[in-house]
């Protein structure tokens, strides 16, 4: 993930790599939740079990009222290749995400079906931006200057934003912005 947290740096994002357990991705949630319950202002994502991981700590923050400004998801992984019915298990709290989210994906990623992928966000993330690249896999390292510039553009917007509502609604800014990445 080196490149994608210097790249995010350059961009103007506090970014930083994780370390995540291996195994299942809930016994990596606490990680993210972490993350996620020391403070507000940050944005968090990751590439495929990252960004599934990650996804499962904002449903839950968000349940507990306390979004992140941002969710990121690069090549998330929708099913196993070949196994396109375990889709609803893997997005199954996708609903309980209230923050803005991005997600990128190659359009020949074989952990993620273009039309499959736009019917679980149809009918779970209606909201989320989507980015395809064409015939690209389940790595973005050959768009990855095009990944970087639109992540940093959301991630920036996200925070403009909830600085924008939050001077509405009590005076104060809203500080700092970091994208833990995985």
């Amino acid at each position: 993930m080196g490149p994608h947290v210097a790249g995010l740096r350059a961009r103007g994002i506090d970014a930083r790599a994780v370390d995540l357990p291996k195994g299942k991705a809930e016994r990596a949630v606490p990680v993210f939740a972490t993350l996620l319950a020391a403070g507000s202002g940050i944005a968090v994502g990751g590439h495929s079990f990252g960004g599934r991981v990650a996804s499962l700590a904002v449903a839950d923050a968000c349940d507990g009222g306390r979004p992140p400004l941002a969710l990121v998801l690069l090549s998330y992984p929708l099913h196993a290749p070949g196994r396109p019915d375990d889709w609803d298990a893997r997005t199954v709290h996708w609903p309980r995400i209230t923050c803005p989210v991005i997600l990128l994906t190659g359009s020949s990623d074989p952990f993620a079906t273009p039309a499959l992928l736009e019917r679980a966000l149809a009918e779970r993330l209606p909201s989320a931006e989507l980015v395809t690249y064409p015939k690209l896999g389940h790595g973005l390292a050959r768009v990855l200057d095009d990944v970087l510039d639109r992540v940093a553009a959301f991630a920036h917007a996200a925070a403009a934003s909830t600085a924008a509502r939050e001077e509405t609604t009590d005076g104060a800014l809203a500080s700092g912005l970091g994208l833990p990445v995985t």
